[in-house]
């Protein structure tokens, strides 16, 4: 959402004149670039066990992030005022990075850069809803939840919200700004039967303001936690080896993000730590497969009006029709390569500096139907949800636990399976999608990525089959 540009200058305390000056005192050190992160984020909490809130809470996180760029070298401070002096040591503490004394400086002017078109526009401010009006939400979501299967034997409904006001400039002169709303809804559940524990979790996540909170989303996430519990509990621990794997729509392109969304970060490949470090412009999977980094869908999760330098949010992509056509970059990697920046600048406040981060990651459709996929996999393992995986971001080699899934036996699905991993590389397992479904699903999940610091991201799949992958079992 957007509002009046003098909204966040007077929240930040600041004027355009002193925006020009703090850009230029950045580059006083003889620094090549300069930019300004300003942060006002509330966050508003509760969480509710067995049908009693046990904690709840509300705080605001407030400064700026001033980072200086020359040649390599990135000098980054931050201050938690914004009084004329803080930002001022600020300024010069990034500066510092340059190694140059003072000199001369290009004056510094700001013009208000045009802004896309809203993509999270929300009804109601998160902030103006105490607890009063969100703990009948989630009482009812409990209710819900509780109805619909009698093994439950406990519930815990958490709430997030949060606003983040923030303005941006830098030394081009270029002053964005925006206020981004995200809301989270999340349960977790245990089922018990005949002694045996199964648990279950579900999450909703959107750009949105509390017109996100609806009837129809509770009864959504309740069917979606009771949903495939008898498989559960039916499940067996099948034997391992090398086999075909198909992944499901949808919360299966985690592995997606992990596994192979990475390796596309510009930065991995600027320092030759990707192995698609040197594969641009080639061909790295099948003429079928084209893998989106999408910044532009409404409300989502993943969804940015602009970065977190300032660079509009877009949609890149990475692989088109199996060939490798973009990394995600944020300035300092555009630069590097001689491109422009696709808008993948993330931090996950202002005490950090902005590293090429996705957004919401998926693969499109492709023209294959799920049940022939499916029907043409003698021997194998159906997966749709995942969980503690780990991945070496580089090499892309992963191993993910296996939430829920079947085995597939003539190509049919037949035994519930658990308790298997699934170990491969991710460019390798990348090459080796044979079919790609026609029912892309992106998820709505509480999707956060940790890469030194955090972010939201989303990510989405249709159902595709694997050629072969390890799987551990018996």
């Amino acid at each position: 959402m957007y509002k009046d540009k003098n909204y966040y200058l007077n929240l930040f305390q600041v004027s355009e004149t002193q925006l020009e000056r703090l850009a230029a005192d950045g580059l006083r050190g003889g620094g090549s670039y300069c930019d300004l992160f300003f942060e006002n984020t509330s966050y508003n909490d509760l969480l509710l066990r067995d049908g009693i809130v046990s904690s709840g809470g509300f705080h605001i996180d407030y400064g700026v992030g001033i980072r200086v760029l020359k040649g390599d070298k990135t000098g980054y401070a931050y201050s938690e005022s914004t009084d004329p002096r803080s930002m001022a040591e600020a300024a010069l503490a990034a500066s510092k990075i340059a190694e140059r004394e003072g000199g001369a400086v290009e004056a510094v002017h700001c013009k208000t850069v045009t802004a896309p078109k809203d993509r999270y526009s929300y009804e109601s401010d998160w902030r103006s809803s105490d607890a009063t009006r969100l703990v009948p939400w989630l009482e009812m979501l409990e209710t819900k939840i509780a109805a619909r299967d009698s093994r439950i034997v406990k519930i815990i409904v958490s709430f997030s919200g949060q606003v983040s006001d923030i303005l941006m400039f830098n030394s081009l002169g270029e002053l964005t700004f925006e206020t981004r709303p995200m809301g989270t809804l999340s349960a977790s559940v245990v089922f018990s039967q005949n002694g045996t524990i199964e648990n279950k979790n579900t999450s909703r996540s959107y750009r949105a303001g509390t017109e996100m909170l609806t009837e129809s989303l509770l009864d959504e996430m309740a069917d979606s936690i009771v949903s495939g519990i008898d498989d559960r509990f039916a499940a067996k621990r099948p034997k391992g080896g090398h086999m075909p794997v198909v992944m499901g729509a949808g919360a299966s392109g985690i592995l997606l993000h992990e596994a192979m969304g990475h390796a596309f970060e510009a930065d991995f490949n600027r320092k030759g730590q990707s192995v698609f470090s040197e594969k641009m412009g080639q061909k790295i999977c099948d003429g079928s497969i084209s893998i989106v980094d999408d910044g532009t869908i409404p409300f989502n999760r993943g969804a940015i009006n602009f970065d977190d330098e300032g660079v509009q949010g877009q949609k890149t992509y990475m692989v088109k029709d199996g060939v490798l056509t973009s990394y995600l970059h944020d300035r300092i990697s555009a630069g590097f390569y001689g491109v422009s920046p696709t808008g993948n600048g993330r931090r996950e406040s202002f005490r950090y500096a902005p590293v090429p981060r996705m957004r919401a990651t998926y693969m499109e459709s492709g023209a294959a139907d799920k049940d022939s996929i499916i029907a043409s996999v003698k021997k194998g393992i159906y997966v749709d949800q995942f969980s503690n995986g780990e991945v070496q971001i580089g090499e892309g080699d992963f191993t993910f636990f296996v939430k829920s899934g079947f085995l597939i036996e003539d190509g049919h699905l037949t035994q519930p399976v658990k308790d298997i991993n699934i170990i491969g590389n991710g460019p390798q397992a990348l090459a080796d999608i044979v079919e790609v479904g026609d029912d892309l699903q992106i998820d709505n999940g509480a999707w956060t990525c940790g890469k030194g610091q955090s972010c939201p991201v989303s990510c989405g799949i249709p159902t595709v089959l694997i050629n072969k992958l390890t799987v551990g079992g018996e």
